[in-house]
């Protein structure tokens, strides 16, 4: 492949990536202003926000064996031109029901985009013969800083919901659309078997995945269960067990974003020389230690400390699980990675739940416990990275 359509294609995913961040981000920023034009309590947002996982879950679901039969050259546009043009429904919502089906729409455009262009990502990677995933995720969070920056924006100039949303989505359709040229060129599945199949877990027959595939799976749950909490529990440490100005608890989770966007940044290197392994055992460990010290600490910098350590211990953890699962099989690549994903994203909206339960049980700086025990199992299960990837 020539060098000059290999860098296009890279510069496309980035370019999906940012778009599915800033979409997502923008939904996010809007979220208090939606709520009260709809009327609804927190309490019925937080049942909605389960129906966006709900969508997002079986997106990732459809768009893996999409992606193997009909290539990531199709799927990876579609899904982000479907994601662009759900957001606006969220915006045009006037009731609690219109919201809910909104919600379940970009859900399923969220969903179909994440699993379709970490497809694609794992394509590129596999053409550029060395670990790449990790800043493909990086950049993830660099279009929800977009969003945020543009929502602020928006409000400022008093825009609605719809208007801020309409607009992302008509930029978004844009984006989708440029972007697509630059992508790898669609590889056809192999051809069916005698007996009417593609093989084991092969894209032809629905079968089961190896039992590898689950187990990666079961790894990427643990990891965003432990992604999960940071996002929806950090700043409420620091504010109700180490008593924190709202302003300073904010840091919690900056210091949790900001160390895990650096930490992607950077993880590729690493892995490319030590492995990826490497990075899921190490990474693991350095996350445990990271929310221990924030959870037992009674100093708020100590916590900031811990929080920042939790998410560059985390940080490399999920795209290496991506990429293990999308190199496993070729005939059945996108499947793979929405069994990981999708199985990794019921752990991000179980993980907040399961905090909160045990906080009836015990103090909330000791339910974080919890993910330091996911973090703990993830470090002993590392060695299912340890082979190598095969790249050409």
């Amino acid at each position: 492949m020539e060098r000059r359509s290999l860098r296009a294609a890279r510069l496309a995913t980035f370019t999906y990536f940012v778009l599915n961040g800033t979409l997502l981000g923008m939904w996010i920023v809007q979220i208090p202003s939606i709520e009260r034009r709809v009327g609804i309590s927190h309490a019925v947002l937080g049942g909605f926000l389960l129906l966006l996982g709900a969508g997002a879950f079986v997106g990732m679901r459809a768009a893996g064996p999409a992606a193997d039969r009909l290539g990531t050259r199709t799927v990876v546009p579609a899904s982000a031109a479907l994601c662009s043009a759900a957001l606006v429904l969220p915006g045009l919502a006037t009731g609690p029901w219109t919201l809910a089906v909104a919600l379940a729409v970009l859900g399923f455009g969220n969903g179909c985009l994440d699993v379709s262009m970490n497809a694609h990502a794992v394509e590129v990677e596999k053409a550029y013969g060395r670990p790449v995933m990790s800043a493909f995720h990086a950049t993830f969070s660099v279009g929800g800083v977009l969003a945020a920056l543009a929502g602020a924006a928006t409000a400022g100039w008093s825009w609605s919901p719809a208007a801020t949303l309409g607009t992302a989505a008509v930029l978004g359709l844009v984006v989708s659309g440029c972007a697509a040229p630059g992508l790898l060129p669609s590889r056809t599945a192999p051809a069916a078997d005698g007996d009417g199949g593609a093989g084991p877990g092969g894209p032809g027959t629905g079968g089961a995945a190896p039992a590898r595939i689950w187990f990666l799976a079961v790894l990427a749950l643990l990891i965003m269960l432990c992604e999960g909490v940071a996002n929806d529990w950090s700043v409420l440490h620091l504010r109700t067990v180490l008593g924190a100005s709202d302003s300073a608890a904010a840091f919690a989770y900056g210091a949790f974003a900001a160390a895990m966007t650096v930490g992607r940044l950077l993880a590729d290197r690493v892995s490319a020389r030590f492995g990826p392994a490497a990075i899921l055992r190490y990474g693991a460990a350095v996350a445990a230690l990271g929310l221990s010290a924030a959870a037992l600490s009674p100093w708020i910098p100590l916590a900031l400390a811990g929080w920042g350590l939790f998410g560059a211990g985390l940080s490399g953890c999920v795209p290496q699980l991506f990429s293990a699962a999308g190199h496993a099989d070729d005939s059945a690549a996108g499947a793979n990675v929405s069994r990981v994903a999708g199985l990794g994203y019921l752990g991000m909206l179980a993980g907040p739940a399961l905090i909160g339960w045990l906080t009836h049980l015990v103090p909330l700086n000791l339910a974080f416990f919890l993910p330091v025990a996911c973090c703990v199992a993830a470090v002993a299960a590392a060695g299912v990275l340890r082979p190598q990837l095969s790249m050409p």
